[in-house]
């Protein structure tokens, strides 16, 4: 098996897929590596590192896609605009992909891989179960997105987060609301606490409010008698009905906060607006927001995709994969958990028998022999 791993088409994208620590481990198992040159430079890893691991440098981003039988990506596969051809383009036929694709917005992308009859296995549909905490890049990149929001917000922010006495008087703490208190909200609660703030985190959940209050902050229960979670551990999509009730008891709490950060996604759907124009009207003058639910539209209504824009006096973050912002450690984290889930399908490759009642298998796997085999995809095209 020869795995390739290709420097990301995406300007912005500083991640890599394979950090020389996972190549080692690849190379132990009996696999031939190859690495695109220079794939690795955003995230500061030399050429040189992973040679010492043992992989094979290839010049060009297209021979590293055509002679490699897995290909493991940061991103979806998408057109090179440099010759117009498309990554999926260059790949093997049955060739095996292994990344985050997000398979329901790009039925282009689907076309293509049945097309050249490329087993794909999405990993942002990876089931949150036990045994496969260890291949969740979800959670990993939204820990350190959680743990940025803080960061920007301090930077954005025209006061201090902890409180401090001075012969000139007292400085009181800045005020923080936490919205969603999963992966990324926990850390960004507890980084907020480090720093010295008051937190207040919100959540549909009552079982979660044990965890807030161990971090050291105070849990508000969005209240709702309808089931907030899919079997997958994941959000589900309300009522506008339900979002009013949210935004109606956040409001309450807005209106004195210094800083708002919201985390609040529903996979696959738009993320639920929380935050109204009225809202951010009402919040102190020179407060934040930071929305880490940008990448499906944001949290906030006045938020903008990419941007940093100042509303009614207000500062709205709406960065764009702030995990990128830290490729060292992102890396390291990403390219863990593609390895940890080759390393479990890898026995069922060679010869290809994939174990189709496999919850993780079944979750993640979108296209097989020509074919889509994802309810959920099927279901969209």
């Amino acid at each position: 098996m020869k795995i390739g791993i290709v420097r990301e088409l995406v300007p912005e994208e500083r991640r890599v897929a394979a950090v020389p620590e996972t190549v080692a481990k690849m190379v132990k198992m009996g696999m031939d590596v190859i690495v695109e040159s220079g794939a690795g430079l955003r995230s500061h890893i030399d050429d040189n590192d992973y040679i010492q691991m043992g992989a094979h440098i290839e010049a060009t981003h297209q021979s590293a896609l055509s002679k490699a039988d897995i290909i493991l990506k940061v991103h979806r596969p998408i057109l090179d605009d440099t010759v117009g051809e498309h990554e999926i383009d260059y790949m093997k036929d049955n060739s095996i992909l292994i990344g985050p694709l997000y398979p329901t917005r790009y039925p282009d992308m689907i076309e293509k891989l049945i097309a050249k009859k490329i087993t794909a296995f999405s990993l942002d549909l990876l089931p949150r179960i036990a045994r496969a905490q260890s291949m969740d890049i979800l959670s990993s990149m939204s820990n350190l997105a959680g743990y940025k929001s803080v960061i920007l917000a301090a930077d954005y922010l025209g006061k201090i987060f902890p409180m401090m006495t001075t012969a000139a008087g007292t400085i009181l703490p800045a005020k923080v609301i936490v919205i969603g208190a999963g992966v990324a909200g926990l850390q960004a609660i507890a980084t907020a606490r480090r720093l010295g703030g008051v937190v207040i985190a919100f959540d549909t959940r009552p079982i979660v409010a044990e965890q807030v209050k161990s971090l050291g902050a105070d849990f508000v229960s969005l209240e709702t008698t309808h089931d907030s979670q899919d079997t997958g551990g994941y959000a589900k999509e309300q009522s506008a009905e339900f979002y009013k009730n949210e935004q109606e008891i956040i409001r309450k709490y807005s209106k004195e906060a210094d800083v708002i950060i919201t985390t609040a996604l529903i996979p696959g759907k738009r993320a639920p607006i929380l935050i109204t124009e009225q809202m951010v009207q009402e919040m102190k003058q020179g407060s934040v927001i930071v929305d880490l639910a940008i990448e499906q539209d944001g949290n906030c209504i006045l938020s903008e995709p990419g941007k940093i824009v100042t509303k009614h006096e207000i500062t709205i973050i709406g960065i764009l994969n702030i995990p990128s912002t830290m490729p060292v450690n992102a890396s390291q984290l990403y390219a863990k958990n593609l390895f940890a889930f080759l390393n479990y399908i890898a026995p069922q490759l060679n010869p290809e028998q994939l174990d189709m009642s496999d919850e993780i298998i079944k979750e993640c796997l979108v296209t097989y022999h020509g074919e889509v085999v994802h309810p959920m995809v099927k279901q969209k095209g």
